[in-house]
């Protein structure tokens, strides 16, 4: 049937209207029963205290339950896909660090897994620096030393971090290639372990976020000799940045999280979760306890979070590369 071309702009218009008017219908409606956060972070963790923090905040603001399942272990993989399973409507959300969407399809290829090709990027949270932790009786003062070594004793000296992979590995490979050494890596399971290790010498140094090390560090068996960020932190402002503890000034090392969604939910829907998680983080209550863990709170768009995870996938693929890392 033939349709004259103003009555067919015409029905397209409606058409397109009503599509639209639906979604906006849809967001409206947005959440009219619980909704649950899949977290691959065991109870406890940094991450983990936060993500209880802003569900709290969302059952108030969205008078629903916000519910929180803890699926940690599988290098991730048991949340994602947990997660990826769930119908794309907004009622099932994937927190993630930046090493689970940007690392993984480097560490993993034979999985063929490509993170932002099954989920999609709807709300930033926070971001945590990291900082390099050596025992309180090391005789490493700052980064100028720990390298000096590092030099002198090739493939001799001994980094600890909480996995292959993390960013307590990869910032270390990060910080050879950007100066030539070489050491070795020592993998931990218990990232209390690692520290404990840390504070007795029996591993040299590790880079350490405040929340994983601060029960060591107020023992007195730690010290910070650099944080690696371009500024110094104000949580810790004793602490050098890396280039003033004579590191190299362009490594940082730092994790964001977000909540990430099966692919294909409504844009009105990822717009409001958006909207509203900007919100509770921008909540007095929440950035009193970001402080105390030195997380930056973060407001990016979906936009914004792919953009910034692209960047290190590019950082990461290339330190993958040349230490011929695999969990395969």
């Amino acid at each position: 049937m033939n349709f004259p071309r103003a009555l067919l702009t015409g029905i397209l218009a409606v058409t397109g209207a009503t599509a639209t008017t639906a979604a906006l219908a849809q967001a409206g409606d947005f959440p009219n029963k619980p909704v649950t956060l899949v977290t691959p972070f065991a109870a406890g963790s940094g991450p983990d205290a936060v993500l209880r923090l802003v569900s709290d905040k969302l059952s108030r603001l969205w008078n629903q339950r916000v519910l929180i399942d803890n699926k940690p272990g599988g290098g991730g993989f048991i949340a994602i896909d947990q997660a990826r399973r769930a119908a794309p409507d907004g009622y099932t959300l994937l927190q993630l660090d930046s090493e689970h969407i940007a690392a993984l399809p480097h560490l993993y290829k034979s999985k063929n897994f490509v993170t932002l090709q099954h989920f999609d990027t709807v709300a930033s949270l926070f971001r945590t620096p990291f900082f390099v932790a050596v025992g309180t009786d090391s005789k490493w003062k700052s980064m100028g030393d720990l390298i000096a070594a590092a030099k002198a004793e090739p493939d001799a000296i001994v980094y600890g971090s909480w996995g292959v992979g993390s960013p307590g590995h990869l910032g270390a490979q990060q910080l050879e290639a950007l100066t030539g050494i070489r050491m070795r890596h020592a993998p931990y399971r218990e990232v209390s372990q690692l520290y404990s290790n840390v504070g007795t010498g029996e591993v040299p140094w590790a880079f350490a976020s405040i929340p994983s090390s601060q029960g060591i560090y107020k023992a007195g068996k730690l010290r910070y000799l650099a944080v690696a960020a371009p500024r110094r932190i104000p949580q810790m402002p004793d602490v050098p940045t890396m280039a003033e503890a004579g590191g190299p000034a362009s490594l940082e090392v730092n994790s964001f999280v977000s909540l990430l969604a099966p692919k294909g939910v409504p844009a009105a829907v990822k717009a409001k979760i958006n909207a509203d998680v900007a919100k509770v983080i921008a909540d007095p209550e929440i950035r009193a306890r970001f402080d105390t863990f030195a997380f930056e709170p973060l407001a990016w768009s979906p936009e914004e979070i792919e953009r910034n995870a692209e960047a290190k996938s590019k950082v990461y693929g290339e330190l993958v590369r040349r230490g011929n890392i695999s969990l395969d």
